[in-house]
């Protein structure tokens, strides 16, 4: 049987939030395409949120008994040990009923233990990074593994460099051409023509710190003569809603035309998670990030960074938002050319073939 004939068996792994769970679910997206006959197995966390959206994207999921290790002292410390045997054990089982021909991490509890027990068996194996600054497990795991596609330059600090393929994060295809859908995007949200848009996102669950930003500032806000579009969140929504009766406020749960907010916005102030970082690149329109301080090994702010050190956007740690934000967001506001700078600057570091890019290495090593 010749390799093209071959029905191929892919396991993915990622989860934990939607920064690992879409680029997964894009990868498998990619390869089922060039491959139709292919299965297509995804491992998680059990009472993770892949265990809803895996299936929800039309794919099988099995979950380990896995979490991480809290950076606190903490009793919940004291089962780590037992999980991660435990989720050897089973990714060991999983591995040997499925027997993959590749198996590909993109981050999160589960892909730490099911890559180990692959590699281990000499299963090619691919890491998909999508911070500046990666996670232990992952650094652990790029000794084992094959290849490693990155979104950010200088990761030889952390992996060993004949791995590397910098593919950048996969984003959503429908973001590559919003300048044309400006007019649509605008009679969408029914906004008024010609009047500046702030687009505000704290990730789908929101932010409690963006949020209590924005209701302390919305007078100010409206002196800079800006309508807003503010998606506070899920856990939020009940709080802010009643701010959407004002006139110049519109605040949503959740915004599902994404493409059509990022057309419609002329501001950005954003968290700076690796997958939201990635899109506003592609976007290109002026951005604010605001990184959780909570995340591990303070990802967000050196996801910010690398942007904010190329002269592409701005940053206000959490901390500095009551003392810098009214200072730093007028001068912004207040100046055209800062903006078209940014704008300029930022969408020179989009890499709008991520997926394609990755499922090309993942070819490469089913055709080894």
């Amino acid at each position: 049987m010749s390799k093209k004939d071959k029905t191929y068996k892919i396991i993915l792994s990622g989860g934990g939030t939607g920064g690992h769970i879409y680029p997964a679910v894009a990868i498998a997206n990619e390869l089922k395409q060039r491959y139709p006959d292919a299965q297509f197995l995804f491992v998680g966390a059990k009472d993770r949120m892949e265990m809803e959206k895996v299936p929800q994207a039309g794919y099988d999921i099995k979950g380990l008994w896995i979490s991480g290790i809290q950076r606190k002292l903490t009793l919940k410390n004291l089962s780590f040990p037992f999980k991660l045997i435990s989720s050897l054990w089973n990714a060991k089982k999983i591995v040997k009923q499925f027997k993959p021909d590749v198996v590909i991490g993109t981050g999160g509890f589960a892909s730490g233990p099911l890559l180990q027990v692959a590699a281990s068996k000499g299963i090619p194996c691919l890491i998909q990074e999508q911070n500046s600054f990666p996670g232990i497990t992952n650094k652990l795991l790029s000794k084992k593994v094959d290849k490693i596609c990155v979104a950010y330059d200088n990761l030889e600090r952390f992996f060993p460099v004949d791995k590397i393929i910098k593919t950048g994060n996969p984003v959503r295809q429908d973001l590559l051409d919003i300048s044309c859908k400006r007019e649509e995007a605008i009679k969408y949200f029914d906004l008024v023509e010609g009047k500046k848009t702030l687009l505000v996102l704290g990730g789908s669950l929101g932010a409690k710190a963006i949020n209590e930003l924005i209701e302390r500032e919305l007078d100010y806000l409206q002196t800079l003569n800006l309508q807003i579009i503010w998606q506070c969140g899920k856990l939020y929504y009940q709080t802010y809603k009643l701010y959407g009766h004002t006139k110049h406020v519109q605040v949503h749960q959740f915004i599902n035309n994404m493409d059509y907010a990022y057309a419609a916005a002329d501001f950005i102030i954003s968290r700076a998670g690796a997958g939201s970082v990635s899109e506003l690149c592609i976007v290109g329109k002026p951005v604010v990030f605001v990184p959780s301080p909570y995340v591990a090994e303070d990802h967000q702010t050196k996801n910010a960074d690398a942007i904010v050190s190329k002269n592409a956007a701005m940053m206000i740690a959490q901390e500095d938002l009551k003392v810098d934000f009214k200072n730093k967001f007028g001068q912004l506001v207040a100046n055209p050319e800062k903006q078209e700078q940014f704008s300029k600057n930022i969408k020179k570091l989009a890499l709008t073939n991520a997926t394609k890019d990755i499922a090309d290495e993942v070819e490469k090593l089913l055709n080894k």
